[in-house]
């Protein structure tokens, strides 16, 4: 039998409402200031700048995506000239990639809009209602990677 429950009472059907609304909301704001750039695009960006050495499968992990859409993430950044593909010095099945002086400058250029992003969205809460929530998260992830559940 299944349970009786509306699905805005779920704690994690709300958190997923939250993350879909604010990656809505983000994208918004980076088309109306004039970037034609996507949030997953920005991922992989800022994953490459701050991390260089990272492979594709790394950049994949990190952003939480399937290897497959990074792979067609890179492909247009690569188009839209943020990112240079090359092979790997080392290992010929793996490129390299770097950041373009475009990607650079496009970071720089949108941080301020993402820190307003960040900003309204944590309207009317305050700094130790965050630290909470970051807390919170963590253990959530931690109770769920456990080997022994």
């Amino acid at each position: 039998m299944i349970k009786s429950e509306n699905l805005n009472d779920i704690l994690f059907y709300s958190l997923e409402r939250a993350i879909k609304s604010y990656r809505q909301f983000a994208q918004r704001q980076l088309v109306k200031h004039g970037f034609n750039i996507t949030i997953d695009q920005w991922l992989v960006l800022k994953t490459l700048h701050d991390n260089p050495e990272q492979t594709q499968h790394q950049v994949a992990e990190t952003i939480f995506k399937d290897y497959a859409s990074v792979t067609r993430i890179i492909e247009l950044l690569v188009e839209k000239q943020y990112l240079v593909r090359t092979m790997h010095a080392a290992d010929r099945r793996r490129f390299s990639l770097t950041l373009t002086e475009n990607a650079v400058k496009l970071l720089d250029n949108m941080q301020p809009v993402i820190d307003q992003n960040r900003s309204l969205a944590l309207k009317d809460i305050n700094e130790m209602q965050t630290s909470q929530l970051q807390q919170l998260l963590n253990q959530i992830i931690k109770n769920t990677q456990s080997d022994s559940i």
